[in-house]
């Protein structure tokens, strides 16, 4: 898997250039195939106005579906020229709506390299700013998927649970809608930074390693039957059903059982997050309120009735 591209933490406008109106798709439409890859989007971006012909359909090449009779035009990935296409488009956008695009791209919408075409076809032609143009059913589109993308992002942040193992590596599953791996790698090389982690996503099959100096994109070969993220219960630090314990037993202290709201408790933490939560898995002892409430002055406590002295 490539890098991804760098996305600005500014969302701070940039001064526009001087830009040139964009050129006529004036050539027989086609279908387009890419690596998959935000880089090898951009560069299709940059074939579709060099070639002057729009899209048919952009799809990756590994799973593209194309008629019989058709023959889509592959792109190679051109890293020179998608980074001219991503310093370029804040010529007709500012940053905070260009970052918008790559988390389209994340989102693995159906529809997303399309969308993202057409917003980018509508703002190199339109004089004035679209981002806030909610007339246009694609600039609507755009702002969904990104507000979809940043929740995503802060469950992750919030839902991660890491276990420990031997080799003092902590280790976490995730499993989100989303892509979001792109997007939460600074925040736990910012929050962990002295200690040794590794976050993989089952469903995408890759994973963030940070080794106390870098945080790099990691893959792993499954062999055939085994699923690459179950940890065996031997290479676990042997402390680690302590720490699960202690952190159930915080759990269950906090909660309150008079205002429980299970529909509001599961809008916050979606029930598909409970599988890789610590506090959500069985409990292997049961649960006992501390019994550390002093007796009422005046007042002695029998088998848990209050009866007065004499």
């Amino acid at each position: 898997m490539s890098k991804p591209i760098r996305i600005p933490a500014s969302s701070v406008a940039a001064p526009r250039a001087a830009r040139r109106p964009a050129p006529e798709l004036t050539a027989t439409p086609r279908d387009y195939t890419y690596d998959g890859t935000f880089e090898g989007l951009l560069t299709v971006l940059f074939t579709i106005y060099d070639w002057r012909a729009a899209p048919n359909s952009i799809q990756p090449e590994a799973t593209a579906q194309t008629g019989l009779f058709a023959q889509p035009s592959h792109r190679e990935t051109d890293e020179a020229l998608a980074a001219r296409v991503w310093d370029g488009l804040l010529k007709s956008m500012d940053a905070e709506a260009r970052t918008r695009l790559y988390h389209v791209f994340l989102s693995e919408d159906a529809d997303r390299e399309l969308l993202i075409f057409r917003y980018v076809d509508l703002a190199l032609r339109s004089a004035q700013d679209i981002a806030e143009n909610y007339a246009n059913a694609d600039v609507r589109r755009v702002q969904r998927l990104a507000q979809q993308m940043f929740r995503e992002k802060h469950r992750m942040e919030a839902f991660v649970r890491f276990e420990k193992t031997q080799d003092e590596l902590f280790h976490a599953t995730i499993e989100p809608d989303m892509d979001v791996l792109p997007l939460i790698a600074a925040h736990f090389t910012k929050r962990y930074a002295d200690q040794r982690w590794l976050i993989y996503d089952r469903r995408r099959h890759y994973g963030l390693y940070y080794d106390l100096t870098r945080t790099d994109v990691v893959q792993f070969e499954n062999s055939a039957g085994a699923k690459s993220t179950d940890i065996s219960a031997t290479v676990l630090d042997e402390r680690e059903p302590l720490f699960r314990l202690l952190w159930q037993a915080y759990f269950d202290h906090v909660n309150i059982p008079e205002r429980k709201n299970l529909k509001l408790h599961r809008r916050h933490m979606p029930l598909r997050y409970w599988k890789y939560l610590s506090e959500k898995q069985p409990r292997e002892t049961r649960f006992e309120p501390i019994q550390n409430k002093q007796p009422v002055a005046g007042k002695e406590v029998v088998a848990g009735q209050k009866r007065l002295p004499g």
